[in-house]
Order: structure tokens, then C-alpha cells, then sequence
């Protein structure tokens, strides 16, 4: 899909996430070509994609297992590029990964406090309560094996997992992967929910029609480029979008 020039959107005036002309890969193999894009305050921000454009490196590199090669990645004022993912938790940003990495043979509390490992026990008990109160299929199930949920109940245990660690922002990677329809609907409207709630959210997907509708911006990623980036409801209308992801 070649870049489509996109009328400028509005951004933070002082954004939590700002990553600026990274690059990073594997190897000699360069994934990201120079990828810059922005999260504010109270915002759900779409990064979009087919499979192996760079979503997965982005947020490996963002969260700290894969260190850049160059670029920045500032969040809240701070540069945080080349940081370990222990000091970048420790920051606020974190990441749920693409296909959940739930501990199967522990039970659902014991995933979820694991997610807490770094906060004192008080607060441990209270985000452990916030959890049960955002998921509350978990709470009926806190004491079963993780590995015996459900794929759309596993999804929010990891993202519950997510909350332990006191996020200033979430980063979701492809939540809403191998969900029925019916499902997928469901977590997007748990994730609205937690942004209402004042928690900013990276939203990385596959699913463009849904993100798109549940985003304020978004960027799309091609060959680890931005290729399109603006509204979301703008992008939502672009023929070119259309064409190249929803074949209309």
C-alpha cells in the first residue's frame, strides 16, 4: 500500500508515550524503519497491521526485551529506550502480550498476584480486588487452573494481570486473537470501559473495523513504516484504507 498524506490530527500537548525515529530488529534484519507515533492522557491510540509488519517488535522494543538500535521512546518526560522491562514496569508502561502467556497449571489468583510481584501487599490486596471488580467471571474462578478458562476469559486474565502492576499505561497486544465474534465485542467494550476509567491504552490489532470505531487515532504500520496516521474516524472513511484492508 503506498503512504497515503493524512491531514494533520490532534495530539497531547504533552504526550505519556512518545516514540520518535526508532528503529530495531534481529540480527542484521532491520523490522523497524524509523516508527514514530505518540499516546496522551485518557487516549485509546489504534496501532494497526497485518501479520509481520513490525507490531510485535514495536511493543517488544517498547516494553524492554528487545533494545533499540536507534530513536527514542520517551514516556512521561523520561528516555526509557534501551531500559529493562523490570525498570520500565516500574515506570508505568506495560504490556500484555500477543496470546496471553497465562501460567496454566496456577489458578487465577495466583496469575493475577503474580502481576503484582513489585507492589507492597496492601496494595496487592487492592488491585486484586479491582481485577474481580473489572473481570468479574474472574473472581468465580479464582481458585481454577488458569489453563482450564476459556480463550475469552484467559484474555482477561492477562489483561488483569496487566492492572496488578499499577499501570500508567496499558499497551494490548492482538486481545481480541482466536475470540468469537461475539466475544471480541465483549473485550472491546471491557477495554473502553477501562479507559473511561482514565486508563490511557496502545491498542495493537489486527481487527481494523473495531479498533478503528473504539480508537481516538491511529496509526497503520506497513514493512515497519507508518504508512497512514491520524483520526481514527478519518482513517476509518480512507478509500485507500479500504481497499488495502477491508477489500471494499
Amino acid at each position: 500500500m503506498s503512504e497515503v498524506p493524512m491531514p494533520a490530527s490532534p495530539m497531547p500537548e504533552t504526550p505519556m508515550l512518545e516514540v520518535a525515529d526508532l528503529r530495531a530488529g534481529y540480527g542484521e534484519a532491520e523490522v523497524l524503519r524509523g516508527v514514530s507515533l505518540t499516546v496522551g492522557a485518557g487516549e485509546i491510540v489504534a496501532v494497526l497491521g497485518a501479520n509481520g509488519v513490525g507490531k510485535t517488535t514495536l511493543n517488544m522494543t517498547l516494553s524492554g526485551v528487545l533494545k533499540p538500535w536507534s530513536g527514542a521512546i520517551r514516556f512521561n518526560g523520561a528516555e526509557i529506550g534501551g531500559a529493562k522491562p523490570p525498570a520500565v514496569v516500574a515506570a508505568g508502561l506495560v504490556h500484555v502480550p500477543e496470546g496471553r502467556k497465562i501460567f496454566p497449571n496456577l489458578s487465577v489468583r495466583e496469575n493475577l498476584e503474580l502481576g503484582g510481584y513489585r507492589v507492597s501487599k496492601s496494595g496487592r490486596d487492592a488491585n486484586l480486588q479491582r481485577a474481580f471488580d473489572t473481570f468479574p467471571r474472574l473472581k468465580e474462578r479464582a481458585g481454577q487452573y488458569a489453563g482450564t478458562l476459556s480463550g475469552g476469559e484467559q484474555q482477561m486474565l492477562a489483561i488483569g494481570r496487566g492492572l496488578m502492576s499499577e499501570p500508567k499505561l496499558l499497551i494490548l497486544d492482538e486481545p481480541s486473537l482466536g475470540l468469537s465474534p461475539l466475544l471480541v465485542e465483549e473485550m472491546f467494550g471491557l477495554i473502553a470501559s477501562l479507559a473511561r476509567d482514565g486508563l490511557p491504552i496502545m491498542l495493537v490489532e489486527q481487527n481494523v473495523v473495531q479498533s478503528l470505531d473504539l480508537a481516538s487515532r491511529a496509526y497503520i504500520l506497513e514493512n515497519g513504516e507508518v504508512a497512514m496516521q491520524g483520526e481514527a474516524a478519518k482513517l476509518a472513511a480512507d478509500p485507500e484504507l479500504k481497499r488495502a484492508y477491508l477489500g471494499l
